[in-house]
């Protein structure tokens, strides 16, 4: 288990992390969901020694990451947001490079990562600075395992990545899951928490939500309405305007909008948009995915 107790970490003036106190099971893929200084990078961080807390402390499997931390950097595997392995060495280089220094081959875990290694082992001399972000990625992640870590701690992984391969990599994760291996990710695309047992919903260093997708979903209680037009753009300026609107955005090829009132304002809506001269409108309710909870989420906390 990893449990985090009362942590706060600041730099200067900016507090990174604010009173943080949260348990992730054994055995759990675990997310951190927020934007781009929610804080996640500075808890991960802490979680592998490479911070030390200003207030609180944290448990790893019974460790200290502080007291500990020898101990700790054994047993987790650690993927940065920024590639960090050697450019001017090849694929193969980089993995033995990685399994010697924890004292290891790549032959006695092999079968961690067999199923990520067979897609780049056709490339296996060619140097990692010459990899696209996909195969950069895989490589990374064969190095976070060849050790047989207890804990993989992946921080903004799919970051820059296109949308195929970050598909593929969340597949492997799950895959790694199911070997018991426990995982713990962050990411600033909420599309990837539906994939995770657990997310933590994280904004201005703070902890906002820990539940399942469909649970943080679930709670969402208003109801959430598509609006497509020939002008969006022009649309959404009405529609911020309009009296009884709660909070319309962009999403996709839609608009999301939430009315003030519970009853439904779907012809109220259809009539303003009239008025201002739009045309070919469509509207229909929709269900709420994590994106919009996490959207209502930043709201509530910015009134």
């Amino acid at each position: 288990m990893i449990q985090f107790t009362n942590i706060s970490k600041s730099f200067d003036e900016v507090k990174a992390v604010r009173n943080v106190s949260l348990s992730i099971d054994e055995g759990q893929l675990f997310g951190f969901i927020g934007p781009d200084g929610a804080g996640k990078t500075t808890l991960f961080r802490m979680l592998n020694s490479l911070l030390i807390a200003d207030e609180g402390s944290i448990e790893l499997f019974g460790l200290d990451p502080h007291k500990d931390y020898k101990k700790v950097r054994q047993i987790i595997g650690y993927m940065p947001g920024k590639f960090s392995l050697y450019y001017d060495l090849s694929i193969e280089e980089n993995l033995n490079f990685f399994a010697t220094v924890f004292g290891t081959t790549i032959e006695e875990n092999y079968h961690l990562i067999e199923d990520i290694y067979k897609q780049i082992e056709p490339f296996k001399k060619r140097h990692a600075g010459k990899l696209s972000g996909g195969m950069k990625q895989k490589l990374a992640l064969c190095c976070a395992l060849i050790h047989k870590p207890k804990l993989l701690l992946l921080d903004e992984p799919t970051t820059g990545v296109d949308a195929v391969s970050r598909r593929e990599f969340w597949d492997m994760l799950k895959s790694l899951k199911s070997k018991g291996i426990t995982i713990v990710v962050s990411t600033p695309y909420m599309d990837e928490a539906g994939m995770c047992d657990s997310v933590a919903l994280m904004q201005n260093g703070q902890i906002h939500a820990v539940e399942s997708p469909k649970a943080i979903v679930d709670n969402f209680q208003k109801e959430l309405l598509a609006v497509k037009c020939n002008d969006m753009y022009k649309a959404l300026l009405t529609l911020r305007n309009y009296e009884n609107c709660y909070n319309v955005y962009p999403f996709g090829e839609y608009l999301h909008y939430i009315d003030k009132r519970d009853s439904k304002p779907i012809e109220d809506i259809n009539d303003c948009l009239l008025k201002h001269d739009l045309q070919e409108i469509e509207i229909n309710p929709v269900k709420p995915d994590i994106e919009d909870c996490f959207i209502e989420l930043t709201r509530k906390l910015s009134v």
